[in-house]
């Protein structure tokens, strides 16, 4: 980063050297393409998008060392180069025996948790994301949050909002038995949590209840670099470490991780788990060989192996981390500054819109969060995505609606694809559709999946 005490400006730590074309549209298309999707922006082809806030999974634009080393990719089936180079990467970075490539983070999730789950299981977790708690559950296990208190609070201000509850971790083990709890997961950052990083601190507490009870800890380590550049910024006593230092002491108190390296491997593609136990080890690589592929490339082109090791080393840049954070949060505080409610601070890789303060007219079995969703590609061609009742709501024994404890708007922000102007363009747009909030309809769905609605759910405007 640039050291002069008298440049405020922070830049990009890149420079551009291939760009992609956006399509503009009118209000009158984008409304027509809304409804023919169903009023889901996931349904929308990519090419009706002028910007795509929708995850920043796979959406990162790759650098030139890293393309340059997926034409350098070695596509032997058995024993490739280019997975030799990742599993030396992901050892140097977290100092795991054993790695298991896959396809993406899901893949990793649904290979443990097949193994580790079924009925009567209990998963602890901070806060489980949306394929993290399916495959939890498919398994037959239940996912269990156990959040910090101030997690839960939209406008709290605190440093580590994505902390594991450790009093309540404690509480659901003596309640549920340690023989019923295979693991507890810590997610880094806390991305249904708002994107709020866990601090070391809480991750030594976890480890030693973990030790208490001889349960392993993993991590959904998705956003470890984030994380980990958090800690030295806000977290006494790591100041002067750097990001590579903080991230191999998170992951020395661990056991194992998942991680779907579309995140901060900085690549369209991939995923892998990594541990230390031998045998969960053994029956990880039997279920990737039916499932996935051969062990040394996991469902992966060599080349994709290639791009992950090589984005795994940028991703601990201090300067890429730097711009990265800073990014987010200058548009996290403009839209502070227009009065535009959201989760407070602004997190690592996202900014989430506070749903039930932006638009308090609709009920939560009505989809506020959705509905701004939609607001906001009508009026601007952005797709964002809900966090809230359609992804996390469900229906209690008695039919009752359950809401979750927040109803978010994330906007995502893909790694090194927009620039200032893109995000200026964001903030006119998030405050056009603020100023006409008591405009905004509810929602019913008309048609949902029995697992991950929100990915394929379709609906109506509410009456």
């Amino acid at each position: 980063m640039i050291k002069d005490s008298y440049i405020k400006t922070v830049i990009e730590p890149h420079k551009i050297k291939s760009v992609e074309p956006i399509k503009f549209t009118s209000s009158e298309e984008r409304a027509e393409i809304l409804e023919k999707a169903g009023l889901n922006t996931f349904l929308i082809p990519a090419d009706d998008v002028l910007i795509d806030l929708l995850t920043d999974s796979g959406t990162s634009a790759m650098s030139s060392r890293q393309w340059a080393g997926i034409l350098d990719g070695d596509e032997s089936y058995a024993g490739s180069r280019s997975f030799f180079r990742m599993e030396a990467m992901i050892k140097k970075i977290m100092g795991f025996e054993y790695i298991i490539p896959t396809h993406q983070g899901r893949a990793a999730e649904k290979i443990l948790f097949s193994i580790v789950g079924g009925e009567g299981k209990v998963i602890p977790n901070n806060t489980h994301f949306d394929t993290t708690r399916a495959n939890v559950e498919f398994s037959g296990a239940e996912a269990i949050d156990c959040l910090t208190a101030e997690g839960k609070n939209p406008e709290i201000i605190a440093d580590f909002k994505g902390n594991m509850d450790v009093a309540r971790l404690e509480q659901v083990i003596q309640e549920h038995g340690v023989e019923n709890i295979p693991l507890v997961m810590v997610t880094v950052t806390n991305n249904s949590g708002g994107g709020q990083p866990v601090s070391m601190a809480n991750i030594k507490q976890v480890r030693a209840i973990c030790d208490k009870y001889k349960l392993p800890l993993f991590l959904d380590a998705c956003r470890f670099a984030e994380n980990a550049y958090f800690i030295k910024l806000r977290e006494d006593g790591y100041a002067d470490k750097t990001p590579m230092e903080i991230a191999q002491e998170m992951f020395s108190y661990a056991d194992g991780a998942t991680m779907s390296a579309k995140k901060d491997a900085l690549v369209n593609i991939g995923g892998f788990l990594a541990m230390n136990n031998d045998e969960l080890a053994t029956e990880c690589r039997n279920l990737l060989i039916i499932t996935e592929g051969f062990p040394t490339y996991g469902g992966l082109a060599g080349r994709d192996l290639e791009a992950i090791a090589q984005g795994l080393e940028e991703v601990l840049d201090e300067d890429y981390l730097h711009y990265r954070i800073r990014s987010t949060t200058y548009l996290g505080n403009k839209l502070t500054e227009l009065g535009i409610p959201i989760l407070q601070p602004p997190g690592g890789h996202a900014i989430y819109l506070d749903a039930k303060r932006f638009a308090p007219h609709i009920v939560p079995e009505k989809y506020a969060a959705q509905s701004i969703v939609c607001a906001l590609y009508l009026d601007g061609g952005i797709r964002a995505v809900e966090i809230g009742s359609v992804m996390f709501g469900k229906k209690g024994k008695d039919g009752e609606f359950i809401a979750p404890p927040m109803e978010l708007v994330r906007l995502a922000i893909p790694r090194r694809v927009y620039t200032q102007s893109h995000i200026d363009y964001v903030i006119e747009v998030v405050n056009h559709v603020f100023q006409r909030r008591d405009t905004l309809k509810g929602l019913n769905i008309v048609y949902e999946s029995p697992m991950l609605r929100h990915f394929t759910a379709r609906f109506e405007y509410a009456d």
